[in-house]
């Protein structure tokens, strides 16, 4: 099966869900009108595209729902303007469902989350349109680059903010 999320920097997501029983987490991008987008016009907000990442999982170890709960967990929802460091609509939160069911779980994930923290999540729920993966370098890049994802992942904020929770 496959989910859709846009959680911020597409970079700093892929290991805490390949770290949850994800199978394979594929870059991309999703939400905008542009055909085939490139990783500088998506972070110069020049195509209405937003970071996401596709996720490949098997039900059977991990539902869609708490795949939704990974997401929640791992972002900050109450930050409407983009994710820590990275500001605009391309680094922005959103769920992209397939279908009613998805929607649905989404839905309630997202809504049990603003009641738990009683504060209002900024996250776009839409139909999942086109999904573009993102150029080889960016896929796996944890793996690829280890130094300079640590480092990416301390200056972008996001390390820091969970290490507080």
């Amino acid at each position: 099966m496959k989910a859709y999320f846009a959680c911020g920097c597409f970079w700093c997501i892929t290991p805490v869900f390949m770290e949850n029983g994800v199978d394979r987490v594929t870059c991309g991008y999703c939400g905008g009108k542009e055909t085939d987008p490139c990783y500088a016009d998506v972070k110069a907000q020049l195509t209405g595209h937003r970071e996401t990442v596709e996720l490949q999982y098997d039900e059977t170890r991990v539902s869609y729902g708490e795949l939704c709960d990974i997401f929640l967990s791992n972002v900050d929802p109450t930050d409407g303007g983009g994710q820590f460091i990275d500001r605009g609509r391309s680094y922005t939160l959103a769920v992209y469902y397939a279908d009613e069911r998805e929607k649905e779980i989404a839905a309630a994930r997202i809504s049990a989350w603003e009641k738990a923290h009683g504060a209002s999540a900024h996250i776009a729920l839409e139909p999942l349109g086109r999904f573009y993966p993102a150029e080889e370098e960016h896929q796996d890049f944890y793996l690829k680059d280890p130094e300079k994802f640590k480092c990416e992942l301390r200056s972008s904020g996001r390390e820091e903010h969970f290490r507080k929770k």
